[in-house]
């Protein structure tokens, strides 16, 4: 966060002039985590785990919250990987990233690489399989394509994760609301 600070100073100096601003309005409070819970307050647990994101980049995590006897997953950037599986066993919900590309475009290490690191489709359907949610829902939707080679739409991405899961799924919106509760995971309009 120091080499952000630095690299953006001009930045901050002239809005903190510009706009007169306080310095501690925009300080940076960094919170380090590493595998446990980070949040316990009030009855809400809020649990971080590490994921496989690449061998590279360490740490990456998903994240478990309960509460009420309910719990949400949240599997952030990560190729398959049984510490999610472990952690996200029996949720109510469990919200999982997801990359998918054409294998015409493999040949290409662009291309390579972000699938390499995420999960794909057919991939996430293992998952949801294994860890049997109440509801399973797509986020951080990775589509690559290029102008001769549309990417993968929605659509395919859903049915290629039916190859091996056939449980409850649909595909995340931005701004879409969950309702968890006893009667189950409801989509909130």
């Amino acid at each position: 966060m120091e080499s952000l600070e630095k690299a953006y100073e001009w930045d901050i100096r002239t809005r903190i002039a510009d706009q007169k601003l306080a310095k501690e309005n925009i300080a940076v409070a960094v919170t380090e985590i590493k595998e446990g819970i980070v949040y316990d307050r009030d009855g809400v647990k809020v649990t971080a785990f590490e994921v496989d994101h690449g061998d590279l980049i360490k740490p990456a995590f998903g994240f478990r919250i309960d509460y009420g006897g309910r719990s949400a997953v949240l599997s952030g950037d990560t190729r398959p990987s049984e510490n999610l599986i472990r952690h996200a066993t029996g949720t109510d919900l469990l919200i999982h990233s997801v990359a998918a590309v054409r294998p015409e475009l493999l040949a290409s290490p662009v291309f390579q690489a972000i699938p390499a690191h995420h999960t794909k489709p057919e991939e996430a359907g293992v998952v949801f399989t294994r860890t049997k949610p109440m509801l399973a829902v797509f986020s951080h939707i990775t589509l690559l394509g290029t102008a001769q080679v549309p990417a993968v739409t929605e659509q395919e991405v859903f049915e290629l994760t039916r190859k091996n899961y056939s449980g409850p799924l649909l595909v995340g919106e931005d701004l879409m609301v969950f309702r968890v509760g006893r009667q189950g995971v409801s989509v909130k309009k």
